[in-house]
């Protein structure tokens, strides 16, 4: 085991989302993903466009819940439920533990395998690029399905470039970025030999393909950082 900064112990091609590493999970992903809690800020502000009274909102990859207990605060006031499907036992236990509102539940299930009911917000943040790439049409024509007309899926993702020179910038200009938030040259190794084979990102233009596919004709990128893009799709 190597460490990957954090307190956050990594192993080759075995990055794993559960075990000690939950209760340093968020200071872990804010310093590492660009622009982490203005995304969350945007992703609320959003979601004023698309809670109603009875609506039902997911998150697909809710980890310790701090998403989606912001979203779920904002519209406390009317009367829907917001749901947080998470495949790690420990982060769900974390999340229900921290967060204890009536219109808030955090579930521990794959996602692959769960029945949605009929929607109207679906959230994914940076949490379809760790689903295999074989399963992720089926994901994409499921929320479309569970949306109800006029809901809406907004998908954080890290994308790869176009081609190989925009995939070398960038990628060095993300090395430069974790450096400057301070991580050592060691643990960046680290993590990126732990996650191989386990984070398996498309390009922006994959993702599209694959809201398209599912029947999405409405999408527009919303933020957009070296290689870290948000996307909103309209059913």
């Amino acid at each position: 085991m190597e460490k990957a900064g954090d307190n956050i112990k990594a192993q080759n091609a075995n990055w794993k989302f559960n075990g000690e590493m939950v209760d340093n999970f968020e200071e872990h992903v804010e310093k590492s993903i660009p622009l982490y809690e203005k995304g969350h800020k945007l992703i609320e502000n959003l979601s004023d466009y698309f809670v109603k009274d009875d609506s039902i909102c997911y998150e697909i990859g809710s980890s310790t819940g701090v998403l989606l207990e912001k979203v779920a605060t904002r519209h406390s006031f009317r009367d829907s439920w917001f749901i947080g499907v998470e495949i790690e036992e420990d982060m769900v236990k974390k999340a229900n533990t921290l967060y204890k509102k009536n219109n808030l539940n955090f579930v521990t299930q794959d996602i692959n395998s769960f029945s949605f009911e009929k929607s109207d917000l679906i959230i994914s943040y940076y949490t379809i690029q760790f689903i295999h790439p074989k399963l992720r049409q089926q994901l994409f024509d499921k929320i479309y399905s569970s949306l109800n007309w006029g809901g809406a899926f907004i998908m954080y993702e890290k994308v790869r470039a176009n081609d190989a020179r925009f995939q070398d910038i960038l990628t060095n200009l993300y090395t430069e970025y974790k450096l400057q938030r301070g991580y050592h040259a060691d643990e960046i190794l680290a993590k990126t030999k732990s996650l191989k084979g386990v984070l398996e990102p498309f390009s922006t233009k994959g993702n599209i393909e694959l809201l398209k596919r599912a029947g999405f004709e409405d999408f527009i990128t919303i933020q957009k950082y070296m290689n870290f893009e948000g996307f909103l799709a309209i059913k």
